[in-house]
């Protein structure tokens, strides 16, 4: 069964926004935009396989990442060509480090 992946034209920004303010879902989208695709199981950020599951969910719902079967790994990568023309410059401006305080 494939997971459900909307379009992004329909997904409103403030569910794209929510996603993106958890970090965890974070770094993920940070991981997958210096790294590319990456298997779901390569992401260890300190949390529980099942609340690493839930935050890949909350990203592909949002319509933030896209995930493939590849055997009897998922592989997710980043929707960024479809981000940056529905949501120009949000990315980059998410992805670009802050200057310390």
């Amino acid at each position: 069964m494939e997971p459900h992946e909307p379009e992004l034209t329909a997904v409103p920004v403030t569910a794209v926004l929510a996603a993106l303010a958890d970090d965890v879902r974070l770094q993920i989208v940070r991981a997958l935009a210096e790294g590319g695709e990456a298997a779901c199981g390569s992401f260890d950020f300190g949390v529980s396989k099942a609340t690493r599951s839930h935050h890949l969910r909350v990203l592909r719902e949002a319509g933030l990442t896209r995930t493939r079967a590849a055997g009897t790994s998922r592989l997710v990568r980043l929707r960024r060509d479809e981000l940056n023309k529905l949501y120009p410059g949000l990315l980059d401006a998410v992805l670009t480090p802050r200057p310390p305080a």
